[in-house]
Formats: structure tokens, C-alpha cells, sequence
């Protein structure tokens, strides 16, 4: 075995040594930080990464003319890993107080900040080891990643309000989703030259035939008058549901000043149930969405509105709780129980109309 091969296998030594101290102190991040542990400001994490980012320049540049020894690698790499370290440990505590919304938020980036660590001193390593001479063109492409990573760090949420309206921000943007689909369900068609084909095909048939089997049959395209009218109530219901979300995430952000350190979490605690129930809308919303698609599901349709109506209810009793001014989100709250109570009426509506005519069916063929 070689010199150079020798040194590769040590700095490969190294470099796991330092990755499971790295895994060890990651260890932390997944304990609650306790709330005796004076509380770190998230603008001196994020100047911590800054740090880190700097540290990723410095392994970049040492690739930057011919291959550097082994030793220079080692001693970077050292450097590097006690300042990733020092970045985790500052990092958890910034955690205290933090409720499992912003917690998750801090873990993502600084998860992400380790993992592209890792893999720059990875590829310095293995490149040492292959001894390439195009190490100008991988090296940048991993620093680059690392100063991605800490540059996101400042678009982390530093409060518990912040991550939480995001969150909610999140739920619009899929209801939102949700209801542009909607908006483009359509009644089936009535063009009169259709009907007046006799049945045989013609080449324009022929065609639209082409076109229907690429699409699957254009599925939404085909409703019935009276499923189009419940197709527009459940887009009345979705919009105002996106009222009511936007106002909630206007109040909660006005209640910054309520938050205390030292309520136990019980402020944080009424916040994250919010959003919970919040989420729990945002799965109602995608199942009435998928219910109108023909034939519709009257009987989930009705399911998700008596759970969306309960869920309002739930987050007006808890808003009312902060002893706010929240009168807009109120009054959003008061336009989408109209709407859930106009669908409730047409699909009471729906299901008269069909036992009658199961009734008249029976009369006919008795």
C-alpha cells in the first residue's frame, strides 16, 4: 500500500470519528430544551452559520490550485467540525420555549446545514483519495450547497407565531389548490348537433373520441345540473374557508405580545391546537374536493361539511379564549357556517328528490 492510499484511509478514519460526534450531538436536538437553559436568540444561530459558511469557503479554496496534502485536510477538517458542533449546540438553544411547529422548523435547517457539511468533506476526502485533477469542477458545487443551507437559515421562523402562521399559510396555499380544480368542473355537454347525428359517428366524433380516450374521458367535464349546483356551493365553502384562514392568521399574528416564557407552554399550546385544527379543515377540504367529481358522493360531502362546521366552531371558541379584537375573523367564520348550512339544505334537497323518485319507480313497476 501506498503513501497516498495510506493517508486516504486515515483521513477516512478521521473524518467518521467526526461524523459520529456530529450524530451524538444531533442527539440533542431530539430532547425537549429545558426551560431553565437561557433562551438563544435565532439571529445568533443564523450568525453562527454564517461562520460555517465561511469555514465551507476555506475547504473549497484549499482545492482551488493543485491537490493539497493530507495534513491540510485534517487540520480543516477538525476546524470544520468543531465550529458544525458549536452551531448544534447554539441551535438547541434556541429551541427553548419552542412549541413542536417552530422546533421542527429549527431541526429542518439545521439538519440541512449538517447534511451538506457532510457531504463537502466527503468529497474532499474522496477526492484525495482518487487523486482527480477536476476537482474545480465538484468542489464548488458542494460548497455551494452549504452556503444555500446557512443562507436559508435566515428565513427560518425565530418565534413560535411565525412558524405557525406559516404553517397555516401552508393549508391556505393547498385549499387554494383545491379550489382552482374545482373551478374547473363543468356540465356535461348539450350542443344540439350532437343529438341530431342519429347516433352515426362522423369524423368530428371521431376525433373528439381521439381526444376523450388521451384524456380519460376529460373527468370532471360531464356534471349534472344538479351537481353543478352542489359543485358551487362546495367552491363557496372552500373560499370562504380561505377567509377564515387568512383572518386567523391575521389575529394570531397581533397576539406576538401574549406570548409568555413563563405560562408553562400554555400560550404556545392554544397556538399549535389552532393550527391542528387548521389542518384537520385542510383534510376536509381535499376530500369534499375529490367528492365532486361525478358521480358525487353525497353521503362524504356531507361528512367533511358536519367536520369542517365542527372545526370552525372549535377555532372561534379558542380565538374568543385570547380575549382579542377579531371581529373580521368572526364574521368570516359566521360566511362559511351560511355556506356549509347552504349545502346541507341542497343536499337534504337531493336526497328527497331521490327517494321520491324511487317511490314513483316502485308505484310504476307494481
Amino acid at each position: 500500500m501506498g503513501r497516498r492510499e495510506k493517508e486516504t484511509e486515515r483521513l477516512i478514519r478521521t473524518l467518521n470519528n467526526h461524523l459520529n460526534n456530529i450524530h451524538e450531538t444531533l442527539q440533542v436536538l431530539n430532547q425537549k430544551a429545558a426551560s431553565s437553559l437561557e433562551k438563544v436568540s435565532w439571529n445568533d444561530v443564523a450568525q453562527m452559520g454564517e461562520q460555517v459558511s465561511k469555514q465551507a469557503t476555506v475547504v473549497g479554496m484549499l482545492w482551488s490550485g493543485e491537490s493539497p496534502e493530507a495534513k491540510a485536510i485534517e487540520e480543516n477538517m477538525a476546524a470544520y467540525f468543531n465550529m458544525l458542533q458549536g452551531f448544534v449546540l447554539l441551535s438547541h438553544g434556541s429551541t427553548v420555549g419552542a412549541g413542536p411547529t417552530l422546533s421542527s422548523s429549527i431541526h429542518a435547517s439545521v439538519k440541512q446545514v449538517v447534511d451538506s457539511s457532510f457531504k463537502l468533506m466527503m468529497e474532499s476526502v474522496t477526492l484525495y483519495g482518487s487523486h482527480k485533477k477536476d476537482q474545480e469542477n465538484s468542489m464548488p458545487q458542494f460548497v455551494g450547497a452549504v452556503w444555500e443551507a446557512c443562507s436559508a437559515l435566515k428565513k427560518t421562523p425565530a418565534t413560535n407565531i411565525t412558524a405557525i402562521g406559516r404553517a397555516m399559510t401552508q393549508v391556505a396555499v393547498s385549499m387554494k389548490d383545491v379550489l382552482r380544480e374545482m373551478k374547473e368542473l363543468k356540465p356535461s355537454s348539450s350542443d344540439p348537433t350532437v343529438e341530431a347525428s342519429d347516433g352515426a359517428p362522423t369524423q368530428a366524433d371521431d376525433e373528439h373520441q381521439e381526444d376523450d380516450d388521451s384524456s380519460f374521458g376529460d373527468l370532471g367535464n360531464d356534471l349534472s345540473s344538479e351537481e353543478m349546483k352542489v359543485a358551487q356551493l362546495g367552491i363557496g365553502i372552500v373560499s370562504e374557508t380561505l377567509a377564515v384562514i387568512k383572518e386567523l392568521i391575521r389575529t394570531i399574528t397581533g397576539l406576538l405580545k401574549l406570548e409568555n416564557p413563563n405560562d408553562s407552554g400554555k400560550f404556545v399550546d392554544a397556538l399549535e391546537r389552532l393550527l391542528k385544527l387548521c389542518q384537520e379543515i385542510g383534510v376536509q377540504i381535499d376530500e369534499l374536493g375529490a367528492s365532486l367529481y361525478p358521480p358525487q358522493e353525497v353521503s362524504t360531502i356531507k361528512t367533511a361539511s358536519e367536520k369542517i362546521l365542527s372545526s370552525t366552531n372549535e377555532l372561534q371558541k379558542d380565538v374568543e379564549s385570547f380575549n382579542s379584537s377579531s371581529e373580521a375573523f368572526f364574521q368570516a367564520c359566521n360566511g362559511l357556517r351560511s355556506s356549509l348550512k347552504q349545502m346541507d339544505s341542497e343536499l337534504d334537497c337531493l336526497n328527497t328528490s331521490d327517494l321520491e323518485a324511487k317511490l314513483q319507480n316502485i308505484a310504476v313497476s307494481n
